[in-house]
């Protein structure tokens, strides 16, 4: 039992007894005892009185300083179990709040470094407030940091209009918007919105068009020049070597039998390296410089069908069943090269269902979305997940007699026809589909 919680109610109990002591000396006219007991009584009851206001006080100091956050204090338990809960509770809520602390610190390190840019706003009586943006939003837009939302309208009038226009919601657009009065830049834009019970938010994701660009132009080119690199290496490497040892047998007084026939082996080798060489340098100089396209009216069904006939005999040796549904479309396109794209994605899918029982084409050619849509499906093994990112890059190939620029070329035609070429992973195989500009 902790003493602190009845002191106030010992000095209670000990000023009745006085007041009893000093009432009996009253009626016994014994007034220097009466005086006596009445100041110990009264002095009990001041000493209860600065007991629990006391207590109180404490009290209401610590919980008066979690009230402000003000974490500063170090109080102790006092044997007052009004005291020490609110210590408890002082301790508890300084524990939580330096973890908030330390999240909300976390968070925003991680929104810093984030190579978009980012801003968070807050709905407070019916006026957006700015929560949160990263440096990277305000260097994009070459703009200050305002707590209010409304200050932005002055300084990017154009981008303050666009989120308007989204009325805080879900949203994703590209823009062309004049920062500091230059030439228009494009702009990805995302607008999430966030609901709890007490607050909304409004989440503004900006991402520069041209950068992205950048960012995946370094990226194919770093990737490409890997690929050359290697291959370079894995050609010229034993070629060199096979010339110092030609150079070696050519330096000899007397060239033996031995050595002759070493001499033609390793001539042979370097012819084959040098043409090896020389397709690998074709196939780069196809993708590299592809014509421009002649463009004509064209019958997606017809193209369909004669990519099937050039391949029939194909289909038929490897005991494939192809099946083409098609909608009778035109497109304003490059007759051979659309032809080319769809024979390079069937000899994709040849390869892909060569190890399963049931080989199965499907070849679809519909409207969507204001588009016209021409999908080759297969029954096959699928793209491995790891590997799925890397199968437009030119000369990456899983085969081992393939040249890695099939789906890359089909890529780039598609790209010169306004269109793009997409690829879908199915349960059972994939589907390659080729989107026409209408």
């Amino acid at each position: 039992m902790k003493i602190g919680n009845y002191i106030w109610f010992l000095f209670i109990l000990l000023a009745i007894f006085c007041g009893i002591l000093a009432f009996g000396f009253f009626s016994e006219g014994k007034w220097i005892n009466f005086g006596l007991f009445s100041l110990l009584g009264i002095f009990c009851i001041f000493s209860a009185h600065f007991s629990a206001i006391s207590a109180l006080q404490k009290s209401d100091k610590i919980l008066l300083s979690i009230q402000k956050k003000d974490f500063s204090l170090f109080p102790k338990t006092e044997q007052n179990s009004l005291i020490d809960n609110a210590v408890k509770l002082y301790y508890q809520s300084k524990e939580e709040h330096l973890s908030l602390s330390s999240y909300k610190l976390l968070y925003e390190e991680i929104l810093n470094e984030l190579e978009i840019g980012m801003m968070i706003l807050i709905k407070k009586n019916k006026d957006w407030k700015v929560f949160y943006v990263n440096p990277n939003f305000l260097e994009t837009l070459q703009i200050p940091k305002y707590n209010s939302w409304n200050l932005y309208e002055t300084k990017t009038p154009d981008f303050f209009k666009i989120i308007q226009q989204t009325n805080y919601e879900n949203s994703q657009d590209f823009f062309d918007i004049s920062i500091n009065e230059n030439a228009k830049q494009s702009f990805s834009l995302r607008t999430k919105k966030v609901e709890n019970i007490k607050n909304r938010f409004c989440i503004i994701s900006l991402e520069s068009v041209q950068k992205i660009i950048e960012q995946k132009e370094k990226l194919a080119w770093n990737n490409l020049m890997k690929v050359i690199s290697h291959e370079l290496l894995n050609t010229l490497t034993p070629v060199n070597s096979l010339i110092q040892n030609l150079e070696y047998i050519a330096n000899q007084e007397v060239v033996s039998s031995e050595d002759q026939q070493e001499m033609k082996e390793s001539l042979m080798i370097i012819n084959s390296k040098s043409k090896q060489l020389l397709n690998f340098v074709d196939d780069y100089r196809q993708v590299a410089e592809l014509p421009k396209p002649v463009f004509e009216t064209i019958s997606l069904k017809n193209i369909v069908e004669s990519a099937i006939n050039f391949l029939k005999q194909e289909f038929e040796k490897n005991g494939i069943t192809v099946t083409f549904s098609a909608e009778d479309h035109t497109v304003f396109a490059d007759k051979k090269m659309i032809e080319r794209c769809i024979i390079n994605l069937y000899l994709n899918a040849i390869y892909a269902v060569a190890d399963t029982q049931e080989k199965i084409l499907k070849t679809e050619v519909k409207n969507l979305n204001n588009r016209i849509v021409l999908s080759i499906e297969d029954s096959g093994i699928g793209v491995q997940k790891e590997i799925k990112d890397k199968i437009f890059l030119p000369f990456f190939t899983t085969r081992i007699s393939g040249s890695g620029i099939g789906l890359t070329l089909s890529k780039s035609i598609m790209e010169a026809h306004k269109g793009y070429l997409n690829y879908k992973p199915l349960e059972n195989g994939s589907r390659f589909e080729m989107w026409f500009m209408k």
